[in-house]
């Protein structure tokens, strides 16, 4: 059984969020899933200094390049990914979900997803697969799934609110409990969203990735 992870870069306020997408690896591995790892061969919107949470005006990174590090080498082009190559995806969350793989960090409610994750996701979609979302990355789901998609982000009101006018049914969640869309087939969790610690974090992804594995 082969699924896809989404990553988009590499570190929290720029890219994927790495404990949130090793949680999801470890997670998939333990289940005995095959993990293939993909990105958008694009620019980052911005190259953020971890140490200093300043921008870095001077530097600029890929973000296929950059999600390589997580992936250890091995990842490839989403823009040359085959939805049927999978029998699930997960996309773990980070500020590069908002900022790289959609303008949601930018413009909120009147966000647009990157082109090659949309399309994507959407074949994904349409195929009756299920999804995995993690974090701030369910802010992707509107675009994808249309109006009405349950999902959630936690409880953070501004960013439901956001979710909300782009048709999202959004449903308030606890760090170590996930929401379930069985129509869809969609699995979301706070993660750190919420989470204060790693330990709560694990124990909402791991719910996360065996509840969408089970769909399946």
């Amino acid at each position: 059984m082969k699924v896809a992870v989404i990553l988009s870069g590499c570190g929290v306020f720029d890219g994927a969020e790495i404990h949130e997408s090793v949680l999801t690896i470890l997670a998939l591995a333990k289940a005995g899933a095959e993990t293939e790892f993909l990105a958008p061969d694009i620019a980052q919107t911005s190259v953020i200094n971890h140490l200093t949470g300043e921008i870095a005006e001077s530097e600029s990174r890929n973000v296929l390049v950059e999600s390589a590090r997580i992936a250890r080498g091995k990842i490839k082009d989403i823009a040359q990914a085959d939805a049927e190559d999978y029998a699930a995806v997960f996309f773990p969350g980070g500020f590069g979900a908002a900022k790289n793989l959609s303008d949601f960090a930018s413009q909120g409610a009147t966000s647009h997803v990157q082109a090659d994750v949309l399309r994507f996701a959407k074949a994904v979609a349409q195929a009756g697969k299920p999804a995995c979302y993690i974090c701030i990355a369910p802010a992707l789901i509107p675009h994808v799934y249309g109006a009405g998609a349950r999902l959630t982000i936690g409880n953070d009101a501004d960013t439901a609110a956001a979710i909300t006018a782009m048709g999202g049914a959004h449903v308030n969640c606890a760090v170590t409990d996930i929401v379930i869309d069985e129509d869809r087939k969609i699995v979301s969790t706070p993660a750190y969203m919420l989470a204060q610690n790693i330990a709560e974090a694990a124990t909402g992804i791991e719910a996360a990735v065996k509840a969408t594995l089970a769909l399946i």
